[in-house]
């Protein structure tokens, strides 16, 4: 039942794509930029309320608080699992915990390297004796 509403959803976003680019074959405005974006954030939370228990959706809520594009990241992964029907079923708080897990072992951390030069402090000695 849940695959059969989420490619009613995909069906549904592309006739209105198809109908949005046969409207308009020229460049959009601000306005219609905007909504676009608005309906796009809202078909996307759509698929993620049909795929994540309550608990997963609440704790990827918790993630986009402190790394956005880590919880984008996630949510990109997810529906694409959604739409090449990987889910079977809805993703647990548990399973999205090792979805988290696998995409940080995947990346890597960025690290800061300093590197001083050796005598720096002698180059200072030398202008005062001036």
């Amino acid at each position: 039942m849940e695959d059969a509403e989420l490619e009613r959803i995909r069906k549904a976003r592309l006739e209105q794509l198809k109908a949005q680019s046969a409207a308009r074959p020229g460049a959009t405005n601000g306005a219609d930029q905007e909504q676009r974006k608005q309906r796009e954030a809202e078909a996307r939370q759509a698929i993620l309320n049909q795929i994540l228990e309550p608990e997963a959706a609440d704790r990827l809520g918790r993630i986009r608080l402190v790394k956005e594009q880590r919880a984008t990241d996630i949510e990109n992964r997810l529906i694409m699992l959604a739409q090449t029907g990987q889910l079977r079923q809805k993703v647990t708080e548990d399973q999205l915990k090792e979805l988290l897990n696998a995409v940080a072992d995947t990346k890597e951390e960025e690290k800061i390297v300093v590197s001083r030069r050796k005598g720096w402090e002698d180059e200072d000695d030398d202008l005062l004796d001036l």
